[in-house]
Formats: structure tokens, sequence, C-alpha cells
């Protein structure tokens, strides 16, 4: 590189009581420095913006440790290869991983895996798909609906948050596996949006009342629910509990509703649970890193869905590194309407 480059990040500032403000952010900028041997630098081109990162700022032990104090934001992203001293990637290079909410990443020889860093051809994929159907959100819905689900034709799929990243997969892979399929999002836009052009069976709006989602389960699970994605916790999880078919199969990906509870104030658990005891159902987690070695073969048959038509792929693309603190709160707003992507460079 002939001009040094200087780098813009956003760092953690202080941890969040409740929602994330952008009090507790802090932007900072420093010299983009030259890899050493085995190492690479990448300019970050998007990043995916995901309920999860709410969870990495507590200072609680999970499946990831949390985000430190002055630590550049934790974040998945696409970039592309600037500067390379490792044989397994070229300049000019596009590639995913963790790359952080920041404009270029350098990233040493022995951080090169811990990161996640792979090569991907945007002949599959667009960079936004990258970071939608056959990025993350797609990795955790795939294994998520197929490891822990186990989907069998005829069977009824009820999926929380069907308008998001992981909804939006989950519906449409259920669908082309022969269930039929029930969303559940806010606002008659996205359930149009789920039935119309994602092909769902039906969408029920929780902000239609009080009494939407008992009401429309009722309605659209006349048999029961035979698998539940869940993506939001709360009431309408134990909404759900109370519809479960025998041998159900409840998948617990996420809990968006209670993310950003006080620290003082717990998540909230599900009240109906002995409805597990009564219809012999199950429910288990899911981290999608578990999975991370057969990621190849879940992108694999979705790049052929996205190909063929029979899945569509939905993003919602804000831009600028500096919109990050309120853009991350679209999320648990509910304003963002496919997978939140934030653009910090053009292609």
């Amino acid at each position: 590189m002939s001009t040094p480059l200087t780098n813009h990040q956003v760092r953690l500032a202080k941890r969040p009581e409740g929602a994330a403000t952008r009090e507790n952010w802090k932007f900072t900028t420093e010299p983009v420095g030259e890899p050493a041997e085995g190492g690479v630098l990448v300019k970050t081109l998007s990043l995916s913006l995901d309920p999860a990162m709410r969870g990495w700022l507590n200072d609680a032990k999970s499946y990831i440790p949390p985000v430190a104090i002055d630590e550049v934001m934790r974040a998945g992203g696409v970039g592309r290869v600037i500067a390379s001293k490792n044989p397994q990637f070229a300049v000019g290079d596009t590639v995913y991983g963790t790359l952080g909410v920041q404009e270029y990443m350098l990233i040493p020889a022995d951080q090169v895996k811990r990161n996640g860093l792979v090569k991907i051809d945007l002949g599959v994929g667009t960079i936004t798909q990258w970071l939608n159907v056959l990025g993350m959100p797609g990795m955790t819905g795939y294994f998520g609906l197929m490891d822990v689900g186990m989907p069998k034709p005829g069977e009824t799929v009820v999926v929380s948050g069907a308008a998001g990243a992981v909804g939006q997969t989950v519906g449409q892979l259920a669908k082309i596996k022969g269930c039929r399929v029930v969303g559940i999002a806010g606002g008659q836009a996205k359930c149009d949006w789920v039935v119309k052009e994602l092909g769902f069976d039906a969408c029920i709006d929780y902000k239609a009342g009080a009494a939407a989602v008992r009401e429309g389960l009722k309605t659209h699970c006349p048999k029961g629910v035979d698998i539940y994605f869940d993506n939001v916790g709360g009431e309408i999880l134990d909404m759900v509990l109370a519809r479960l078919a025998r041998k159900a199969r409840i998948i617990i990906c996420g809990a968006i509703s209670q993310y950003n509870n006080a620290n003082s104030m717990p998540s909230a658990g599900p009240r109906n649970y002995l409805s597990l005891l009564v219809n012999r159902a199950r429910m288990e987690g899911i981290v999608v890193f578990d999975y991370a070695d057969r990621y190849h073969i879940a992108i694999a048959e979705m790049a052929g869905y996205l190909k063929d038509g029979r899945m569509k792929s939905k993003e919602d693309v804000v831009k600028g590194l500096d919109t990050f603190p309120e853009s991350l709160n679209k999320l648990f707003a509910g304003e963002n309407f496919g997978k939140l992507v934030l653009q910090v460079a053009e292609d």
C-alpha cells in the first residue's frame, strides 16, 4: 500500500443496562498496519447485524466470551483482501469472517482460522446473500430446522420472527421439505410478504391485538404444532407451547423479546413448559458454530434453491459505520424488513 490507511472503528465503551444507546459506544481511529508472515489485511464491505450481538455485550457466561470494554465490537462480515502474506488468500479475494465493526481488519496468522476467514464466490450469491441465506442466519435456520427439528412432509411448522433473517430461511426450507408453514411477524406488510413472496401457508400478525397469536394458532394449526422455531421467546413461546402436537420439537434459536431486559431483570422463561411433558415434546437450543464443519453442505443446497428460484433472500441495508448504534437497535424495535446489513464501503 503506497498511501497509509486510517481505520475507523466502533468499540464498546460501557455495558448497557437495557437497550444500548450511542453512549455505550466510542468511535476510534488508528493507522492500518501491514500483515506479517501468514497474515491478511481485509477491507470491510458489509457487516451482519444480528440480535445475538446484544447478548455479547453482557458480562455473563455464554456460548461465546462477551465483548470486552474498549474492544472493537464483534461482527461477521464480507470484505475484500487488500494485502496478504498468506498463501490461502490473494489480493482481490472476497472473504467472509469475523471482521468487527470497523473499516479494516488486520488478521495475524494465528487468528485466520479463529476468525473463520474463508473465501466466498460472488457467482453463487451477492454480498448481502452471503450475510443472509448463505451466511450465519441461513446456517442457523438450516441446521436448526434439519438437525434439531427433523421435519417430515405434512408436518406443521411455526416460525416466529418469520420476516427476519433466520425466519425467512426456516419457512422457505420447511416448505421445500413438504411441510405446512405458519409464520408469526409484526405488521401486515411483513405478513403479506411472507405469504405472497416466500410461500408460507399463513402468517399471524402479533401486532394485531392481544389475542392475535393465540387465535391465529387455533385457526392455522388446528391439529397442533409439530415444529416450532423460536426466535422471540416470551409470551409467544408460551402461546405456542399451549398448541403443541404429540412429539413436537421446539428449536430455541433466540429470544429477541428478552434481550433488552435490564441486567437485574432476567429473561422470562416459559410458564407452559409442562406441555412438553403432556405431549412428549422436546425443546433444544441451537448454536450455529457447532455446525461449522458442515456449512459447505448447507451452502451448496441453499445456493441451488436460490438459483432455481425456490428460495428468496431479502435484506434491509443501512449505510455507514457511524449509524451502527441506531442501526443495531432497529432489530429490537422490529423496524428491519429482512436481514439487517450494515454497508461499510461500496464494493
